[in-house]
């Protein structure tokens, strides 16, 4: 027996790649990449439209008085009050940022380096909680200080998380008891 060797009959070369195609493909995929961010940027932008309703928020007062707590950490946001995904973006209030809390007789002082600062009055304050989460940010259980206060016809929470967790609760503890003081004076 004789050994068969068998030979190519056509020699083919490799697939040459399809340069115009896959440009193609990139620039459409680019321009899809960049209608998605638009339409993000407009439904933030709608968004704030909707809630044009919604007051000025007040600066701080000249003379707060004394100093009862201070806080550094992030300001993840605000939402109407009770449903945590009902973002709120109106004067810079979906905006995160780092942020420095300040707690007076006169109220809460938020202070936001990059973002626009605001002042919650004691007599808006409603309430304050340890919760999980809020619209866009989700922790560990208490991982998070809600203080509840009203603005306009609007109750609204505004989620906080300090650089260091264990002041969580003398915060609510703080801001409970000056609550419960302002709404017996009433």
């Amino acid at each position: 027996m004789t050994p068969v060797i068998l030979l190519a009959a056509e020699k083919e070369s490799a697939e040459v790649t399809d340069w115009a195609a896959r440009i193609g493909w990139v620039v459409g995929l680019a321009l899809f990449v960049a209608l998605v961010y638009w339409l993000m940027r407009e439904g933030w932008r709608w968004r704030g439209t909707l809630q044009g309703d919604l007051p000025e928020l007040p600066g701080a007062p000249d003379d707060p008085g004394p100093v009862k707590l201070v806080m550094s950490g992030r300001y993840h946001g605000s939402t109407t009050a009770g449903q945590w995904l009902d973002r709120i973006v109106a004067h810079g209030l979906g905006t995160r940022s780092r942020a420095e809390l300040t707690l007076t007789d006169a109220g809460l002082d938020v202070v936001r380096p990059g973002a626009d600062d605001f002042f919650v009055p004691a007599h808006a304050l409603r309430g304050a909680r340890l919760d999980k989460g809020i619209a866009g940010k989700v922790l560990t259980e208490g991982g998070l200080l809600v203080v509840t206060w009203a603005h306009g016809e609007r109750l609204i929470d505004s989620g906080f998380r300090s650089d260091h967790a264990a002041e969580h609760n003398e915060w609510v503890e703080t801001l409970n008891q000056m609550i419960n003081k302002t709404e017996g004076a009433r």
